[in-house]
């Protein structure tokens, strides 16, 4: 049976190879470049060895080489400038791909990912850095290692067979040095991964929280146990490092030997009676050129080693199927949402959050769920909003089946305001225009003074185009909430759903925002979950939940 460790690398594998084809064309330029760099590595070679045997006295190389070889020299420089700017262009190709691939699928996902903000961040942000070296270093590097010293293998053949042979027989164990180095260098990679995610979390989560730290006197506490996440990542990171020296260890005994076995294979030119010094030498200088791309690949390879581990931790994200459903021809101007014997559970161990629950809401009425915490009010919004899908019983929309939509297209149908509205960093007006991207600032306005957020507006120094800070930053959460409910107003659709929108307000605040809720709801189909008791005097239907099941339908003031 595959382990989960063995099931993560193939699908680290299968993504990696699947990426690879992806870029294969713009692979191919940098590999080119450096074909073009061996080549003269060659020629460049082969002009010193005359230089040096003339210096020796047994050659007839005048000015002509040594220009010759200069501007060799020139032109491997230019091919390696040229080829960096390749491999750097095909990295953040990858990367902006992969990029936008997995933020896609975070949001095609929504609040169904049960996986902490920090970690999200981890995956969008370090992981796909780590995949850089992957597509512009190790995929050029692996290619040109076979390559580039192929080539210069059959350069030194021509001149002297067993020199070509022992470059060649040095070529073939360098990929076993990285090989029984590289079993180590994995899971040192894995785990720094592991331990760089949850160092990436845990920060995240507790700088949104530090307000609440500083409450409870406990920011001291926490920051040494950041150390010490910090401290395991320190760690970890040295052990990957210590195995890439020790690699790049291995590779020089390589070189060394390889420089041992030709200068004793060519051991006459010491002693001056080499019959042809040119090719003696020429089989020596051309030890860098073999190298070089080894040299390139040794250290690229632990750009795959951690393109490894942050792939196994992408797969799951990237290789997620696609939802099935259908797609809407267009939204209905009006909808009737109708539950029958839904459940829905969790997780196994858990008690249904729904059980059996039903009930209906014809079109431009609003029901509105009570009950205590834990009842499934926020459940019911979850499946009308497709983050989840009934383990049983049927949702219809308009009398057909609501399972049968793709998520997205049910997130079409309705308008969402939950307990406390995010804000952006930016106006009011671009918040408002949030929900519609491609409103006017008359549709904006409109939707503004609908949700009485020109009450408030009207005051501020620049009205709706005031900047307010991330999270509402220099509003209050009254202020907020009606932002959020402009929102709603503005994106106009035939469903509404509200999940405790005025938790947390004061009041007489209460009454403000419930007064734009009412006229939110006019005209349309509209579902709100709270515990507020003003909310029965102003909705009409109402549907007491207890664990999961309903109770008798009533009115309100019943």
């Amino acid at each position: 049976m595959a382990t989960p460790s063995t099931g993560a690398e193939a699908a680290a594998a299968s993504l990696l190879k699947r990426e690879a084809r992806s870029e294969r064309a713009r692979l191919i330029p940098p590999v080119l470049l450096g074909l073009g760099i061996a080549a003269c590595g060659i020629a460049q070679a082969f002009l010193l060895a005359r230089l040096l045997a003339t210096l020796l006295g047994r050659g007839d190389a005048g000015w002509p080489d040594l220009a010759a070889a200069a501007a060799l020299a020139l032109l491997m420089a230019a091919l390696g400038i040229a080829q960096e700017r390749a491999q750097l262009a095909a990295g953040e190709d990858a990367k902006a791909r992969l990029r936008a691939a997995a933020f896609a699928r975070l949001l095609a996902i929504g609040p169904a990912d049960d996986r902490a903000v920090g970690e999200k961040s981890a995956l969008v942000v370090e992981r796909i850095e780590a995949l850089e070296g992957y597509f512009a270093r190790w995929l050029p590097a692996a290619m040109l290692a076979i390559l580039a010293p192929l080539m210069v293998a059959a350069a030194a053949a021509a001149a002297d067979l067993v020199s070509g042979l022992i470059l060649l027989g040095a070529g073939l164990l360098v990929p076993v040095v990285q090989a029984l180095t590289g079993i180590g260098a994995a899971q040192a990679s894995r785990r720094q991964f592991a331990a760089l995610q949850r160092l990436s979390g845990r920060f995240l989560d507790r700088m949104r929280g530090l307000p609440v730290l500083v409450l409870f006197n406990q920011q001291q506490a926490e920051a040494l146990r950041l150390g010490t996440a910090a401290e395991e990542l320190r760690q970890r990171t040295m052990r990957v490092l210590r195995v890439a020296f020790i690699s790049a260890g291995g590779m020089e005994l390589i070189i060394a030997a390889t420089l041992a076995s030709l200068a004793y294979h060519h051991g006459a030119l010491v002693r001056g009676t080499h019959p042809t010094p040119v090719t003696a030498l020429f089989a020596l200088l051309l030890v860098p050129a073999f190298f070089a791309p080894l040299r390139a690949f040794s250290a690229a390879y632990h750009e795959q080693l951690s393109a490894r581990g942050a792939a196994a931790d992408l797969a799951p994200l990237l290789d997620a199927p696609e939802p099935e459903g259908l797609l809407l021809e267009e939204v209905p101007p009006k909808v009737t949402v109708t539950f029958h014997e839904v459940v829905l559970t969790y997780a196994p161990d858990r008690p249904p959050a729904l059980d059996g629950l039903g009930f209906r809401v014809l079109t431009g009425e609003t029901l509105l769920l009570t009950g205590p915490s834990g009842s499934g009010k926020t459940s019911v919004l979850r499946l009308l909003m497709g983050f989840r899908r009934p383990d049983s019983g049927r949702i219809a929309i308009n009398g057909r089946d609501a399972t049968l939509l793709k998520p997205a297209e049910l997130r079409r149908l309705s308008s969402y305001v939950g307990q406390r509205a995010f804000i952006f960093r930016g106006s009011i007006r671009d918040n408002i225009r949030f929900a519609r991207p491609d409103a006017d600032d008359t549709a904006i306005e409109t939707a503004a003074r609908a949700a009485q957020v020109m009450e408030f507006a009207a005051a501020l120094p620049q009205g709706l185009d005031t900047q307010v800070g991330e999270g509402g930053f220099g509003l209050s959460g009254g202020q907020a909430q009606r932002v959020a409910v402009a929102r709603a107003f503005l994106r106009d659709t035939p469903l509404v759903l509200l999940d405790e929108p005025t938790a947390h307000l004061d009041p007489g605040t209460e009454a403000i925002v419930f007064e734009a809720v009412r006229r939110l709801c006019v005209g349309r189909t509209a579902i709100v979950a709270t515990h507020a008791r003003a909310a029965r005097n102003i909705f009409g239907q109402v549907l007491e939940l207890q664990a999961g099941r309903a109770g008798p339908a009533r009115m309100a003031g019943e």
